[in-house]
């Protein structure tokens, strides 16, 4: 049980006598059973199905994408989280936090025993990454509100984390902006409303208030979410370099912990520069093999089939829809809705390898050949150390359900690729089978043998 209820805010509730409230006030780390239970979404299936027509079966259709499975690889993404939090805690106390913000504002440097954590979370699109980060916030309050710790009074909001979005423009002002913009939101301040006279500022005086502004909040967490903007568009308009400082000095200098999401391809701008390729270190997230926790999550959303009679979940419709969607969850549940959808239209009574196809080639998907490496979200075991991804992030070729290309012919002993293969002398081989022919004469008359 959460001493937490669920909501955006709460009331400081303390545990421990560490001497530091913003520690003794987190919430509890949920067990991989309660966290579960807590971020699973299951929508009901109507009782009176049976008596719909299809129009109203259809209407039904867009409930599907609620539909949240729980994973072994989400609750490693959320132990990864909450441990960033946590780290934060006990990195800054009160007397810190206030040091922190003298030394801002003196331009003088911080230095603190214990840095706070930072990493991020990269995968391929489509595999769940940002509702997993999102899914794993909720499950505990944003907003912590104290009034009164061992008996002296503490009026202040402690921000547990922010969630913000690497801006289109990729520029230091503007995620600047949006992180006001999210502490705006979280204690209904208007800090971005104040700043309407920096909008001429230089990127560093944005950059020196949003390093108080998390301070002064106690933030745990600050997410940047498609943090692969900052290849893209950065590149585009030469700004690597400013962005790359920016956000060395939020990892070194504010007392919150971050932690970056995105695409692989994100992964070319933190490998740039060494100093913040060790700050970016985290989970690599690859699609499903064809295995058991892929079977286990077509079980999970099987039964929400709104045709006329349910479809057996046979191993060649399991293997088309591997195949088809590359198994990123993301195309499953879309090829699997609108699969349902096409049948309908066309009067099936229910889905079928070839309704599956036809939803394949009316979404025009086609899922890549080759992905990064990284750990496959079936290879996440709860109780088991969460595994590194490979020290090169080359690509590599994709799984399928069904095996690719022609089938091995057979071939007898006497073939030369057999015997190659078998590490035979082929001289040998050759002779032996009659197949090598020796012109004698070029030889000498005392090698020629008998």
């Amino acid at each position: 049980m959460s001493k937490y209820p669920a909501g955006h805010a709460a009331s400081a509730i303390y545990e421990g006598s560490s001497g530091n409230p913003y520690l003794d006030a987190m919430p509890d780390m949920l067990s991989p059973e309660q966290f579960a239970r807590v971020i699973a979404s299951y929508p009901p299936i109507p009782h009176d199905l049976a008596q719909m027509s299809p129009e109203e079966r259809r209407g039904l259709l867009p409930s599907l994408p609620s539909l949240y499975v729980p994973m072994p690889y989400q609750y490693a993404i959320y132990d990864t989280l909450y441990r960033a939090i946590a780290t934060t805690y006990r990195t800054a106390d009160v007397v810190e936090s206030t040091r922190a913000i003298n030394a801002y504002y003196c331009g003088q440097s911080t230095n603190y025993a214990t840095q706070a954590d930072s990493g991020s979370i990269l995968g391929v699109p489509g595999c769940g990454k940002t509702a997993t980060v999102r899914r794993c916030l909720s499950t505990m309050p944003q907003v912590i509100e104290h009034v009164e710790y061992q008996g002296q009074p503490l009026f202040c909001k402690q921000i547990l984390w922010l969630h913000v979005e690497c801006p289109s423009d990729c520029s230091v002002k503007t995620l600047g902006f949006g992180i006001m913009a999210a502490l705006d939101r979280a204690i209904g301040a208007k800090y971005l409303q104040s700043t309407q006279g920096l909008r001429s500022a230089s990127a560093s005086a944005i950059a020196v208030q949003t390093k108080i502004l998390l301070t002064n909040h106690h933030v745990g967490l600050l997410v940047i979410d498609e943090i692969q903007n900052a290849v893209t568009t950065a590149r585009k308009n030469r700004q690597e370099k400013p962005l790359l400082r920016y956000l060395v000095e939020l990892t070194n200098e504010t007392m919150t912990s971050i932690y970056f999401v995105g695409t692989p391809l994100a992964e070319e701008l933190f490998i740039s520069q060494e100093h913040l390729k060790r700050r970016t270190r985290g989970i690599r997230l690859a699609p499903f093999r064809p295995d058991g926790a892929y079977l286990d999550f077509l079980n999970k959303i099987w039964p929400y089939q709104y045709t006329v009679q349910m479809a057996e979940l046979t191993t060649s419709i399991g293997n088309k829809l591997y195949d088809c969607s590359g198994g990123i969850p993301a195309y499953i549940l879309k090829i699997f809705t609108e699969a349902q959808d096409w049948a309908l239209l066309q009067g099936r009574s229910c889905v079928d390898e070839k309704t599956i196809q036809q939803a394949v080639e009316l979404l025009a998907i086609k899922v890549p050949r080759t992905h990064v490496a990284g750990t496959h979200i079936s290879d996440f075991e709860i109780g088991a150390q969460v595994p590194e991804p490979p020290p090169d992030q080359e690509e590599v070729p994709r799984q399928y359900a069904n095996k690719r290309g022609r089938k091995a012919a057979q071939r007898d002993d006497g073939d030369l690729l057999v015997a190659y293969n078998n590490g035979v002398d082929i001289e040998v081989h050759l002779k032996e089978h009659g197949c090598l022919e020796v012109d004698y004469h070029a030889y000498p008359k005392d090698a020629r043998g008998p």
